[in-house]
């Protein structure tokens, strides 16, 4: 009986991908579970299994075509692949008679009561593929910074087998089940996706039975998959047609970029950082994808992205920096051969720098900062964290400043909440958060990463300088977890230790505002009847200014500020 031969579901957020490779011609005999093609799709290539046993009928595919999860590309007669069973039956009326009246059933009743003997030990020798899983919000692959096991080593589950540097943070890929690894297909240094395959072991018949059960199952529905096909593919027609009138032409190559539009020189066959389907939308209306700038992680190359670049190459502006703030984003400045004027050495950016310049050049060009800068009269506060250091030691706690400032910025965005705010320019709405996360920025080897204490209005300050130096050594060691460093409403940065004093920090996108803490030092104050020594603390608060004007900046400050000099304001208001 004929059936139709259907893209499976591939897999959480992956809708289709680019054929790489037809495995099989119509005529062929295959088995249930063969792969019949190899499709790219962004995060991985995955081999495409035949639903059952049978002959090939038609394949309506070929290399480079795009396929939609639920797309028809071909057909399959179920059954026909073991003509050397007819005989048998054949000598027997009885038996011939049940196909004759009930073809469709034949292949489907046999099947589902010979092959399950078969099933159990096939379970416990197929080889379990080792799948990068999904790592966090907005992670999508990270640098293989260790391999912790070699080909031939037994491991339990749960069991640690690389360490991956995000950009975010470093995290360990555990062990899928328990058994002994069979093959590893990575290597340290190598960038790797989510949803990519880097190596599989021999797991224990539950283990593999678990993989079988949990692998995508090849789609059934004859009509409706079709239907949702054609619903999938239309956003992208959509895209396609929206771009084509934008641009106003045919899908031709467009001219070179006038000189104010950055171009992003890459290698030459360098890969490019885009999903297959970008890649094919981006041809399909004549850009050059390896010219297109990715505001994604590392640099990912979004649909928006193209579409982007392709409105400025019509307008010839420069496009938007990610985060809709407007405004165009200022050329790379051509770097000279530095080695023509003496010694110089290259040394790679690490994964958490190359993030970091990413997100902070986005967050400077997309957000219109302001910052301002006051004074605050911390010697009271100072006396308090030393009559109260050796309490909060006894609870396993140093008691800093830094702890003591987090526990007052939680206090001040209960009291100005569209500083606890995140702006969505698409849909130009304003999201007011009803927890309070404070991020504090740690310097670390490999770069500034910002962890985030979480409910801090819910905390005192010694439980906050517990957490602080916890989640901070954490940071340094390279062992912080995507979970630590998300969901921050307000970010402090303290550069105290290092003998700052005011500066101009960035604002921690989506965030819309950042405290910077500099240096204390003891000044002279006049307190109306001569000059008394104070240890005064400099702060310095940038802001979003599409959201927060001056006069809400000020309030925000003094208030900070009163607070710090006067913290019983903090029960009193905060």
């Amino acid at each position: 009986m004929a059936q139709d031969l259907l893209i499976p579901e591939l897999g959480e957020g992956i809708d289709g991908g680019d054929v790489v490779t037809v495995l099989v011609s119509a005529g062929d005999s295959v088995t249930k579970g063969q792969p019949l093609l190899e499709l790219e799709t962004g995060k991985a290539t995955v081999d495409i299994p035949a639903p059952a046993d049978g002959t090939i009928g038609s394949i309506s595919v070929s290399e480079g075509d795009h396929l939609d999860v639920g797309a028809n590309y071909g057909s399959i007669d179920a059954g026909a692949a073991a003509p050397a069973a007819e005989p048998e039956p054949a000598a027997e009326p009885e038996p011939a008679a049940a196909p004759e009246s009930e073809p469709a059933a034949a292949p489907e009743s046999e099947p589902a009561a010979a092959p399950e003997p078969a099933a159990a030990p096939a379970a416990a020798s197929d080889p379990l593929d080792i799948i990068i899983p999904e790592l966090g919000e907005d992670i999508s692959g990270g640098e293989v910074v260790a391999i912790n096991v070699a080909v031939g080593d037994t491991v339990q589950e749960g069991d640690a087998l690389l360490e991956l540097e995000t950009g975010k943070a470093t995290v360990d890929l555990p062990a899928p089940a328990s058994g002994k690894i069979t093959a590893l297909t990575v290597k340290e240094g190598q960038q790797i996706e989510v949803g990519t395959n880097i190596g599989s072991m021999e797991g224990s018949s539950a283990a593999a039975s678990a993989s079988v059960a949990a692998a995508p199952a090849p789609a059934k529905a004859p009509a409706a998959p079709v239907k949702a096909a054609a619903a999938a593919s239309a956003p992208i027609k959509q895209d396609f047609d929206e771009a084509k009138s934008v641009i106003n032409m045919k899908p031709e190559p467009l001219p070179p970029a006038p000189p104010n539009i950055p171009r992003v020189e890459r290698p030459q066959h360098a890969p490019i950082p885009a999903a297959p389907s970008v890649r094919k939308f981006a041809r399909e209306i004549g850009i050059d994808a390896a010219s297109v700038p990715g505001t994604g992680p590392a640099g990912r190359i979004s649909l928006e992205d193209v579409k982007t670049y392709a409105k400025s190459l019509n307008s010839g502006r420069a496009p938007a920096a990610a985060g809709g703030g407007g405004g165009f984003s200022a050329p790379a400045i051509k770097l000279p051969d530095f080695s023509t004027y003496g010694e110089i050495e290259v040394e790679k950016m690490s994964t958490i720098r190359k993030m970091t310049l990413n997100h902070m050049a986005a967050c400077w060009s997309s957000i219109p900062h302001v910052t301002q800068h006051d004074d605050a009269d911390t010697t009271d506060l100072e006396a308090a964290r030393q009559a109260f250091k050796k309490r909060a030691e006894a609870q396993g706690a140093r008691l800093s400043l830094t702890a003591m400032i987090i526990k007052i910025l939680g206090g001040a965005l209960n009291v100005f909440p569209n500083f606890n705010a995140s702006i969505d320019p698409v849909k130009q709405e304003i999201i007011f958060k009803k927890y309070i996360n404070i991020g504090c920025a740690v310097d670390t080897p490999k770069g500034l990463v910002v962890p985030v204490i979480r409910n801090v209005d819910q905390k005192n300050m010694i439980e906050i300088a517990a957490e602080l130096g916890e989640i901070a050594g954490k940071a340094r060691e390279g062992k912080i977890t995507p979970a630590m460093i998300s969901g921050g409403c307000m970010s402090l940065s303290n550069i105290g230790g290092l003998h700052g004093k005011h500066f101009t920090p960035i604002v921690n996108g989506p965030e819309v505002a950042i405290l910077g803490v500099g240096r204390g030092s003891m000044q002279p104050v006049w307190d109306g009847e001569k000059f008394v020594p104070r240890l005064m603390t400099p702060l310095s608060l940038s802001y979003d200014h599409r959201l927060i004007d001056g006069a809400d900046g000020t309030r925000f400050l003094r208030w900070v500020v009163e607070a710090i000099e006067n913290p019983v304001l903090l029960s009193l208001e905060g």
